[in-house]
C-alpha cells in the first residue's frame, strides 16, 4: 500500500540550507565573504554588522537600516543605530529613543523599562524600579521584575543575584538554583559550581556538595570536568566534586576532545582525563582543541597542532583582535565552522585545516562567519500509523552549535 506522508509546519524554528558570511573591511570599504572565498556582498559600506538570522545592520548616508544576503535592503536606513537581530527582535534608535523592531521593520510595543536589553534566547531583560525581569518576543512579561541582576543567557540559562546572592533561572523564569550564593557558575547538567560564605562546591539537585580545598571553580564547558584551584595549583574535578586529577599545575583551561592545555612552569601542554601528558609542556600558551580536532598554540606567534600533537600549521600568526578587549570579553579563538580567523603583517584572514588561506586573501579587519539566511518553517511528518511505525525509520537529529567558550 501506498504511504502518504502529511507535512505540518513545526512550531519550532530551524535554519535550511543555511550560508555562512563573514563581514570583511577591504580598501576601508565592508563587504560579505562567502566561505568558497569569493564575495557574496562586495566591498560598499562605511559601517556595517556582522549578519543576524538573515539581516545585516548597514550604514547608508548616517542611517542605519537592514540588508539581505543579496544585499538588497530589507528595513530602510532610517535608524541612527542599529543592532542585530536575535528571537526575530533587534534593538534600533530611532531619533532619540532606543526602541524594538521586527523582521519587517515595524515597531515593537514593550511593557515600560528603565532601559531598552537585546534578545537573547527568546527573552531580554525588563528593569522597574531597579529590579529586572524577562520579556519574550511576543513582548510579553513572562518574570515580574524581581532580582537585581540577570546575567545574560548561555544554553537557556543565566545567573540572577538578588539581595547579594545568586542563583539560576531558565528562560521562562523558573528558578532553577536559589539565590542563595556568593558566587556561581554556569548550569551543565544540572550541575553548577558555587560559593557559599568561603566554600566553594558545586550545587546539584538542590544541595550544596563543598569540594575539599577547593579555592575556585571555573566553569564546566563540553566534558564532565572543569578546572579547580586549591594551594594555589591547578587540577581537576568531575560533576560530583571528586578531584580525579590532582592539584599540581600551575594554569589550565577546559577540557575538550579529552585534551586539556596546562601550565607548568613556563610551558603549556596538554593531559587527558587520567592526568597524564599527551603533549608535553612546549608552547608558550595553548587554547583549547577544537571540535575538528586543532588546537591554537603559541611560540612567539600563534600556529595549530593536531591531537597527536604535531605542528600542522606553523606559529606566525595572531588569534585574537585586541589584547585588551580579550581581558573583559570572551573571543573565540581557533577553528569555528571549518576556518580560523588570523592574523598576518597587521591583515586578517581565514586559515583553511590545511594551513593554506581562505581564497589568500587578506583584509583591514574580519569578523567570525555567521548565518545569512532568515530562519524558516520547515515540514515534518505528521504521527505515522502503528503500522507505519513498525516501518519508517525515526527521523535523525539535528546537530546543536557548540556554546562558545568563556574567557577564564
Amino acid at each position: 500500500m501506498k504511504k502518504t506522508l502529511i507535512f505540518l509546519l513545526l512550531a519550532s524554528i530551524q535554519f535550511v540550507n543555511s550560508q555562512e558570511l563573514a563581514l570583511v573591511k577591504k580598501n576601508s570599504k565592508i563587504g560579505y565573504l562567502s566561505k568558497d572565498g569569493s564575495f557574496k556582498i562586495e566591498p560598499q559600506y562605511k559601517s556595517a554588522r556582522s549578519f543576524s538570522e538573515g539581516l545585516a545592520a548597514v550604514e547608508n548616508g548616517g542611517k542605519w537600516g537592514f540588508i539581505d544576503a543579496k544585499g538588497s535592503w530589507i528595513i530602510p536606513a532610517d535608524f541612527k543605530d542599529a543592532k542585530d537581530f536575535n528571537s526575530g527582535i533587534a534593538v534600533v534608535q530611532k531619533d532619540k529613543d532606543w526602541v524594538y523592531i521586527n523582521t519587517k521593520g515595524e515597531i515593537q510595543k514593550a511593557p515600560v523599562s528603565d532601559k531598552v536589553f537585546d534578545f537573547n534566547d527568546g527573552v531580554a531583560f525588563i528593569r522597574q524600579n531597579n529590579k529586572v525581569g524577562l520579556i519574550n518576543n511576543k513582548m510579553t512579561i513572562v518574570l515580574e521584575p524581581k532580582y537585581d541582576q540577570i546575567k545574560p543567557f548561555e544554553n537557556g540559562y543565566a545567573r540572577v543575584e538578588l539581595n547579594k546572592n545568586w542563583g539560576i533561572i531558565n528562560t521562562e523564569g523558573k528558578e532553577l538554583v536559589e539565590p542563595a550564593y556568593a558566587e556561581i557558575g554556569n548550569y551543565f547538567k544540572g550541575t553548577t559550581w558555587a560559593r557559599k560564605d568561603k566554600t566553594f562546591g558545586l550545587v546539584s539537585g538542590g544541595k550544596f556538595i563543598p569540594v575539599d580545598g577547593a579555592e575556585k571553580i571555573w566553569d564546566f564547558e563540553t566534558q564532565d570536568l572543569t578546572f579547580a584551584k586549591k594551594n594555589g595549583k591547578i587540577g581537576y574535578i568531575d560533576l560530583k566534586g571528586n578531584w580525579v586529577i590532582l592539584p599540581i599545575y600551575d594554569k589550565g583551561k577546559a577540557f575538550s576532545k579529552n585534551l586539556a592545555p596546562v601550565l607548568v612552569g613556563k610551558k603549556w601542554g596538554f593531559i587527558n582525563p587520567e592526568g597524564k601528558f599527551v603533549i608535553e609542556p612546549t608552547y608558550s600558551d595553548a587554547e583549547v582543541f577544537s571540535t575538528n580536532g586543532l588546537a591554537p598554540v603559541k611560540e612567539n606567534n600563534w600556529g595549530f597542532i593536531n591531537e597527536s600533537g604535531k605542528l600542522v600549521i606553523p606559529t606566525q600568526y595572531g588569534i585574537t583582535t585586541n589584547a585588551i578587549i580579550a581581558m573583559f570579553v570572551q573571543q573565540d579563538k581557533g577553528f569555528i565552522g571549518g576556518v580560523a580567523r588570523v592574523k598576518n603583517e597587521g591583515k586578517w584572514g581565514f586559515l583553511k585545516p590545511d594551513g593554506t588561506v581562505l581564497a589568500n586573501q587578506w583584509f583591514e579587519n574580519a569578523e567570525l562567519f555567521s548565518k545569512s539566511e532568515k530562519p524558516q518553517p520547515v515540514a515534518a511528518p505528521a504521527e505515522a500509523s502503528k503500522q507505519e511505525t513498525k516501518t519508517t525509520k525515526p527521523a535523525a537529529k539535528s546537530t546543536p552549535k557548540p556554546a562558545a567558550k568563556k574567557k577564564k
